[in-house]
């Protein structure tokens, strides 16, 4: 099977915005009476709005003292503070490798997708320079199922048009890894802590289209050995 497209997450793979994140999140737990620090933020990566807010809430022992109500207007205010700082971000925020990756996979005609649950993502995109690099974004308005759950990326294959046997994710989240494990992709990690990643790299700068179809043609080897042998 050839190699079609591969699908990017964009806090932590295509940008660094977790810091940012974290930030905002800081501010919005503040308010509220509960201290977060960066081992809480971890546990963030790669999931929506209302659930890092769920998890605050649980860290700091008030999910019955707070509302629907309440959190929808935490939510909204940790993301307008969120947009402030992104002011910040420009073209030299993004990640080593990846432009050069990109510029690859086109070269290649190898399809270029976003799996995002960033309402944000494409102010983000825009800010780097990025918005006319990949063929289709998911949107994250139009998804009911956060990460872990392969939603975001089934969604970003179907607007591909690809099936996601003949897909590559890559992420730096643990549960953006089960996600794409869900999908039936191959994943690729980045990061030295996640698990069950088909690939798993230290950082973006590992990265290349020779590296991507050097790993596809294995895995695929390996999966077709696997068939001829009756496993």
């Amino acid at each position: 099977m050839k190699l079609q497209a591969v699908i990017f997450d964009l806090d932590g793979v295509v940008t660094d915005t977790a810091h940012l994140h974290f930030l905002a999140w800081q501010r919005i737990a503040s308010e509220i009476g509960i201290v977060i620090d960066e081992q809480i933020n971890e546990q963030l990566k790669g999931i929506s709005r209302m659930d890092s807010l769920e998890r605050i809430l649980r860290h700091g022992g008030m999910e019955q003292r707070i509302g629907q109500q309440q959190r929808l207007q935490l939510a909204a205010q940790k993301n307008a503070f969120y947009v402030e700082l992104l002011q910040q971000l420009h073209p030299g925020s993004v990640l080593p490798g990846i432009a050069p990756l990109l510029a690859e996979l086109h070269a290649k005609h190898i399809r270029v997708g976003l799996a995002s649950v960033s309402l944000n993502a494409p102010r983000i995109l825009n800010a780097l320079g990025l918005a006319g690099q990949f063929d289709f974004c998911a949107d994250a308005n139009t998804i009911s199922r956060s990460k872990p759950d392969p939603e975001i990326f089934l969604a970003a294959c179907e607007g591909l048009g690809c099936a996601p046997a003949n897909c590559i994710g890559i992420e730096d989240a643990q549960a953006g890894i089960d996600a794409i494990n869900a999908s039936h992709m191959l994943s690729v990690g980045i990061g030295s802590q996640l698990k069950h990643a088909d690939l798993l790299l230290a950082s973006t700068a590992e990265l290349s289209e020779l590296c991507l179809q050097s790993f596809w043609l294995t895995k695929h080897g390996e999966l077709s050995g696997r068939v001829k042998e009756g496993k």
